[in-house]
Parts: C-alpha cells; structure tokens; sequence
C-alpha cells in the first residue's frame, strides 16, 4: 500500500510532518508522498524521521493552475533528484501571490460584518495559511457551525466572501516541474469536469501535448467508474498513473491516509517506482 497525496500542516493539513510519517508506518505504507501546496516545507520536516522509520518518502507538490478558465491542480513529484533552487525560490513567489489573496480575503470578510484578523488565521496557517484555516476562525469565532458550512457560506466559490487567487497558468507549472526534473500528474481530474467525461478526455488530450505526463486514478473522490475512465485516458495518451488519498488529517475527517473515504482506495505498489521511470524519462 503506498499514498502519493497527501499533506501537512505546513499546507492545508492538521498532521505535522513527524505525525503524518508516524501514521503512514502505523497502517503499514510502503512509500508516501507529501504534496503540499506551494510549499516543501512539510516534506523537508518529514525527511529525518521518514529515515529513521525506514520509510520510502517521495519528494512532492500540489500547485493551482488555470486552464481554458477553469481551476485544475497539478502535481509535482521528484523520485529521483530533489528539484534545484530555482524551483524553491519560484514555490516562494506562489506563496505571495496566497498572501496577496489572503488579504483581500480579510478584507472581504470584514466588509460582510465578519471581524477577523489575518493574524488569527495566520495562526493556524503557519508556512501556508489557506482557506481551510480561515474556516477555524469563522468556526471559532461563531460564524459557521464546522469546516462545509464555513465554505459554504463564506469561501467556496459561491460563498459570499470568496476572493479570486491568481492562478498560474498549467503550461508554466508543467515547464517548471518538468525543467526542475520532475514529474507532472493531472490532480484529481473529478474535479476539473465534474463527470463531463467528454470534456475532460478533450483537456487530457490537450495537456498530455503540453508536457502532461501522468494522472491522478485514485483518489477518494473517485469513484469505480471514475478510475476505469481515467485509466483509459492514461492508456490512450500514453500518460503514467498517480493515486493518493489527499489526506488532510482533521480538515477532512472522512479521508484516511492510505485508504481514502470509506476504505475506497488502494494504490498499487509499483506505481512509486513507475514514477522513476517517467522522471528519467
């Protein structure tokens, strides 16, 4: 069993580094990814005690992009080499464009009667302070009853405080993971065309020329039919598999590292290795 989606504190996560790597040699993973957003922070924490418990970690991130106008998330691995600095100080431009929007969000917020603080929130941030963080001070706070109400009310898209993030655009992110030696995976593609299934084949098609090398089959999200789909889109566009559980520790109580919701995912094995193979590649 292995988890290549997963995250920490130092994102959007609850678990810290030395929990997470903890919880992965509990259950019995083999290899586990940590893909935060914008940031390796939580991957560079996990590093001593992922040697200490002999554990397989795969250096990795999760980036927001935009495509055709749409809101598509990418994922970055690096099995073989670690990405070179370049790459870190551009992961640390993203993070100001999350603060940049974090202010206007504070801003929002307090124009719709709701006084909060990005220093509250920042709180519970630490490196990367994201949206699900927002919603534990609108929860302490009184605002919203738990973590779907404080998104649905106030931070989804159709919430009344959302705030827009300025988004990359997909081609950049494939030219930087790929350029820094890595490996691009199409992150949980439910979420990119719901289940228009013609429309998703259309943008896989489209990424896979753009330097798309892999998509994400197994998710929680995912249903049976979903993984069958994908995996034959990754068969006709000659694309790798990615699975993981994109496990947030308490900011998604139903989501279990390894697996997923309701013990609905299993990860092969050989798909850690596989992303070697696409890394040299």
């Amino acid at each position: 069993m292995i988890d290549l989606h997963s995250h920490t504190d130092q994102s959007d996560g609850t678990f810290t580094a030395a929990e997470l790597v903890a919880q992965a040699v509990r259950i019995g993973l083999k290899a586990l990814a940590i893909t935060d957003h914008d940031t390796m922070s939580g991957y560079d924490r996990a590093v001593p005690f992922a040697e200490a418990a002999g554990l397989k970690l795969i250096c990795g991130i999760e980036l927001s992009t935009k495509y055709q106008g749409v809101s598509v998330h990418l994922l970055g691995y690096f099995p073989a080499t670690m990405p070179p600095p370049e790459f870190r100080e551009w992961l640390a431009f993203l993070l100001e464009s999350r603060r940049d929007r974090n202010r206007r969000l504070i801003e929002k917020l307090n124009s719709l009667g709701v006084p909060i603080t990005l220093e509250e929130v920042e709180a519970y941030g630490k490196t990367l302070t994201a949206r699900p963080h927002f919603a534990r001070v609108l929860i302490d706070k009184g605002f919203a009853k738990d973590m779907q109400d404080a998104f649905d009310q106030y931070l989804d898209e159709k919430g009344r405080g959302y705030v827009q993030r300025h988004d990359i655009p997909i081609q950049e992110a494939i030219d930087r993971i790929r350029g820094a030696g890595g490996v691009c995976s199409l992150a949980h593609p439910v979420r990119v065309a719901k289940n228009q299934w013609d429309v998703l084949e259309k943008y896989v098609g489209e990424l896979a020329g753009m330097g798309l090398q892999a998509i994400e089959v197994y998710h929680s999200d995912h249903s049976p039919e979903n993984v069958s789909f994908y995996k034959s889109l990754a068969e006709r566009f000659d694309l790798g598999i990615t699975g993981g559980s994109d496990f947030h520790g308490g900011n998604k109580p139903l989501i279990s590292l390894g697996t997923g919701c309701r013990n609905n995912l299993n990860v092969p094995d050989e798909l850690a290795d596989k992303l070697v193979t696409l890394a040299v590649s």
